[in-house]
């Protein structure tokens, strides 16, 4: 499955560079483990809420590769995935995307691909609910990302 995600900041393409690769292994797992919080809030108001007996609990693991830089876009590629019961829960590598759209404006986006766990079911699944669950997460993931970026911008910190 495919979800792509975007948000113009009304901030220069530098700024945003900077602020983004400005270690992001030590906020970018944060921001991705709130947003996973949101996602499984979101999953129990729909009614896939499990006792604290049935509970199967899981641990995000958060990798950052190399971000790479072409001429016209820097990209910051991620994988998200359980650390216990891999076969039940998507792993989803992604990419998120900065591209200049004038002097004062950036592009801030994600790409990210997963598959449905489960088989025939987690498909199943996955088409009637679990995909739009995955959008929610995965725009919630970019808002913090855009929020963090601005933050980091107007303390200077991209200076």
């Amino acid at each position: 499955m495919f979800i792509r995600y975007y948000l113009d900041l009304a901030v220069p393409f530098e700024d945003v560079e900077r602020a983004l690769l400005d270690e992001p292994a030590t906020w970018v797992p944060g921001i991705a483990l709130d947003a996973d919080r949101g996602g499984q809030r979101l999953l129990a108001e729909v009614g896939f809420d499990v006792d604290a007996s049935r509970r199967l609990d899981k641990e995000v693991e958060i990798e950052i590769g190399e971000p790479y830089v072409i001429p016209s876009k820097t990209m910051l590629p991620i994988t998200w995935r359980a650390t216990a019961a891999e076969g039940i829960f998507p792993h989803l590598d992604a990419d998120i995307e900065i591209a200049a759209l004038g002097a004062g404006r950036t592009q801030l986006s994600i790409s990210a691909r997963y598959r449905p766990p489960l088989g025939a079911v987690g498909r199943a699944l996955d088409k009637a609910l679990l995909h739009r669950v995955a959008e929610a997460t995965v725009k919630d993931f970019l808002d913090g990302v855009g929020e963090r970026i601005a933050l980091h911008v107007s303390h200077g910190a991209a200076d």
